[in-house]
């Protein structure tokens, strides 16, 4: 039976390569809401980010290998108002914030191609 997989959203880091992510940087503060404060740079506080960074990087990569491994594979995503529709994964766009899917089946129809936005999706599950 396939697992409901939650899709978990981290913004992208400030620097253009999206390689971590600067506590100090507006972007962060206003995106990354942490438990630590980043105004303060005690070293208690320091830690207690750097392991709230790691714990968030795992996470990360987690679902982007999710993503990954459920290329060109049936999906069948959970979205509000309780619709369940069911594609063939082909993408995401960088941000996270779309999939591109094949085949979608929908309670009204089929689309050849679409795109479906995360921001509607609550989970989504397929078969490894």
């Amino acid at each position: 039976m396939a697992t409901p997989v939650p899709v978990l959203r981290l913004p992208k880091g400030p620097d253009p390569n999206s390689r971590g992510f600067d506590p100090n940087s507006p972007r962060f503060i206003a995106l990354c809401r942490t438990s630590i404060s980043s105004s303060a740079a005690s070293d208690t506080n320091s830690e207690q980010l750097q392991k709230e960074q790691d714990a968030r990087s795992v996470l990360r990569e987690g679902f982007l290998r999710c993503l990954l491994s459920m290329t060109n594979k049936k999906v069948q995503f959970q979205m509000y108002e309780n619709v369940k529709v069911e594609a063939t994964f082909g993408a995401s766009d960088i941000d996270v914030l779309n999939f591109q899917v094949s085949d979608l089946h929908t309670p009204i129809g089929v689309q050849k191609e679409a795109l479906i936005r995360c921001q509607d999706v609550i989970s989504f599950t397929f078969d490894v």
